[in-house]
Formats: structure tokens, sequence, C-alpha cells
């Protein structure tokens, strides 16, 4: 690489990184290891945070994981874990329908949790 586009991509390092020639071609070269494996990093770092907000959300409803993956594939039910995630952060009358659709086909019958809530809501009134 020539010496300004090193000192381009050197912007912001501390030290002798920033505006020594040698040191800097050196920083940016790992700079750009690091760069490029923490893009694969990435993407399993996000496929693990999905399933865990996808574990907390099932568990809420008394259904594990691995068995919600495994009623949605059965179910043919397309939705990826991302989506997944999402709704059972922002929609969760959304994830509960769903639950309820895995829970429904693997005969468990309604969610007894959703039973609790309304029996609760009921006395409230």
């Amino acid at each position: 690489m020539h010496r300004d586009k090193i000192f381009k991509l050197a912007k912001g390092f501390r030290g002798r990184a920033k505006n020594c020639i040698r040191v800097a071609r050196e920083r940016v070269e790992k700079s750009l290891q690091y760069a490029f494996r923490d893009r694969k990093a990435k993407k399993r770092e996000m496929r693990s945070l999905w399933i865990t907000r996808i574990t907390a959300g099932s568990r809420q409803y008394g259904v594990k994981y691995s068995q919600l993956m495994h009623g949605l594939k059965q179910e043919n039910i397309q939705v990826n874990r991302k989506m997944l995630s999402e709704l059972a952060m922002n929609e969760p009358y959304s994830f509960k329908a769903l639950v309820d659709q895995v829970r429904f086909m693997r005969g468990g019958g309604s969610s007894s949790s959703g039973s609790a809530q309304a029996a609760a809501a009921a006395a409230a009134n």
C-alpha cells in the first residue's frame, strides 16, 4: 500500500503507530486482520444473542427452546432466529401465538400461563 493510504488507515492510532510508516504499516495490517476475523465472529455472536432471546421468550410460556424450534420445523413455520427474537422482544402476543401453535400440535392444549393471566385479570376486575 502507498504511504498516504497507510497513514489514512492509521488515523486515530496511538503513539508511533500513527506517524511512523514502518510501525503504522504493521499496525494497519494487523487491524485489517482483526477486522476480517471479527466480521465472522459478529455473525456468531448475533446468532447466540438471538437464541438467548428466543429461549427467554419461550420459557415464559413453558416451552424449551429446542422444543419450540423442533415444533416450528414440524409445522413448516419458516421464521428465522432473528425474526423470532424480534417477535419475542417486541411482539409478545405474536410470539405467544407461535408458541401456542407448537404446543397445540404437540398435544399440550392452550398455554397455562395465559389462563393464569386471564384469571388474575378477572380477579382484579
